[in-house]
């Protein structure tokens, strides 16, 4: 089946996800210090690689990603499918000969940076639109190739002589996209969609070929977007009720369908080799890409900012999106990086209206995680019903930790007697009992400087004296 043109309507849509998408194609392509003589740097492309058939036979990875989910498809929609992928692109760094020729060597030197040997990712799509009636009637097969190439960009000094030259080099890539989708028994009009995206290069590893030879015949970071013009997808981590059967029984192999856009649509899908929430959003203070979305980019970004100038000048030579974070890193203004320390995303009140200051900021008399902000709490005569009864400050009880806790100490306490000390209440609504343990003779020591033990009301049955 030939690929089709997505619609204005559905490039739209697409559109929407592609920035989380970006960051799922792009984790880890290059991570702190940013160069590539770094030891996380040379072991690279850890996340969705679809390898070519024969090196999956005899290695533990895999040539292909398998996904299913459910969708609710009105009359006449539409599904546009959008494989994306990275493809290694090998480049070799050449200088200048005396004779005007060219010798490859494993350094260039230049004022503002030092090129070096790297892979460089090269971003691809396969881009399908298909009739879900269509899907229906049987499989839709969707072929496609990338073919080799060979590229030199010439490189400069600073008074414009060409000192040497960079030679990017591509391997042919072919692969395959496969959907179909069929009806599920029982009253609701929904279908099971299956996508399979499999790498079909037909490159054969040599005796001694490793897994850098394997990655220029890659799909790298392979995953998968999915847009309905009419109707709607299911969530496969909170379905409805009557949907959770045939959710279950969905195979998703090294890949996980998501809702994808904004909340409270449901007519896109982002199936990821990384595991993600329905509705995955980059977070708005981020400055921009860091390539590491699992660490925190405050520190990313201070610890690039604090690199050396040699440092610098390494990571600028070994990839364009390296130097990039480079130049972000040196030139955020102190607002920015202010921003990145925190954020709030929900307020409640914890504590009684105050007036507002000089500058018109109504700030508490109290901090929140002061005891004496909520006057609605007093530790030392608040209860809590245990076994039908009230427990407060003085009340015994008999420890029985173990429903939840695996702590060994607590669980070496499983019968002893104990006195109730402080009724606790968190910020979060959960109640906690502070004791001391009959017979401890660091009891008194504990009281004074209020450090206890602590259970919850369920770990804990009433005495009846005293």
């Amino acid at each position: 089946m030939t690929a089709a043109a997505f619609s204005p309507a559905a490039e739209a849509r697409l559109a929407t996800a592609r920035q989380v998408a970006d960051a799922v194609l792009f984790e880890g392509y290059v991570l702190y210090p940013y160069r590539a003589s770094a030891a996380k740097n040379r072991l690279r492309w850890q996340f969705g690689v679809l390898v070519p058939p024969a090196w999956s036979a005899a290695h533990e990875e895999h040539d292909f990603q398998h996904t299913e989910c459910l969708m609710e498809p009105k009359q006449g929609a539409t599904l546009s499918a959008e494989a994306r992928f990275l493809r290694a692109q090998r480049r070799i760094v050449q200088q200048v000969r005396p004779d005007g020729g060219f010798e490859t060597v494993s350094e260039l030197h230049l004022p503002d940076r030092v090129l070096v040997p790297w892979d460089e990712g090269v971003e691809e799509r396969v881009e399908v639109a298909v009739p879900v009636a269509e899907l229906a009637g049987g499989e839709a097969v969707f072929p496609f190739t990338r073919p080799a190439a060979e590229e030199s960009e010439p490189v400069l000094d600073a008074d414009g002589q060409m000192v040497g030259r960079l030679v990017r080099r591509r391997a042919e890539i072919s692969g395959t996209v496969r959907i179909s989708a069929a009806e599920l028994d029982g009253p609701y009009r929904a279908m099971r969609l299956t996508a399979v995206v499999e790498n079909t290069s037909d490159w054969q590893p040599q005796s001694a070929a490793d897994r850098d030879a394997a990655l220029p015949y890659c799909l790298v970071a392979s995953h998968l977007l999915m847009c309905l013009d009419a109707g709607a997808f299911l969530s496969m981590t909170d379905p409805p009720q009557w949907a959770r059967g045939a959710v279950a029984s969905c195979r998703n192999l090294h890949t996980w369908p998501v809702l994808a856009g904004e909340p409270g649509r449901a007519d896109l899908v982002l199936s990821s080799p990384i595991i993600l929430e329905d509705h995955p959003a980059i977070a708005p203070e981020s400055p921009g890409v860091l390539y590491d979305a699992l660490e925190i980019d405050e520190i990313l970004a201070l610890r690039t900012a604090a690199l050396t100038d040699e440092e610098k000048r390494e990571a600028r030579g070994t990839d364009d999106r390296a130097a990039a974070v480079i130049d972000l890193a040196d030139s955020m203004p102190p607002e920015v990086l202010e921003r990145l320390h925190g954020a709030v995303r929900g307020l409640r009140e914890v504590t009684g209206t105050a007036a507002p200051d000089e500058h018109g900021v109504v700030l508490p008399k109290t901090p929140w995680w002061d005891p004496g902000a909520d006057s609605s709490v007093d530790p030392a005569r608040d209860h809590v019903l245990v076994d039908g009864r009230p427990v407060s400050a003085g009340s015994r009880v008999l420890l029985r930790p173990g429903r939840r806790r695996t702590d060994a100490q607590d669980l070496f306490l499983h019968g002893r007697s104990a006195q109730v000390e402080a009724v606790l209440h968190d910020v979060d609504g959960g109640v906690h009992l502070a004791v001391t343990v009959d017979g401890d003779p660091g009891a008194d020591i504990r009281r004074e400087q209020g450090r206890f033990l602590y259970f919850q009301p369920d770990e804990v049955a009433h005495l009846e004296d005293a």
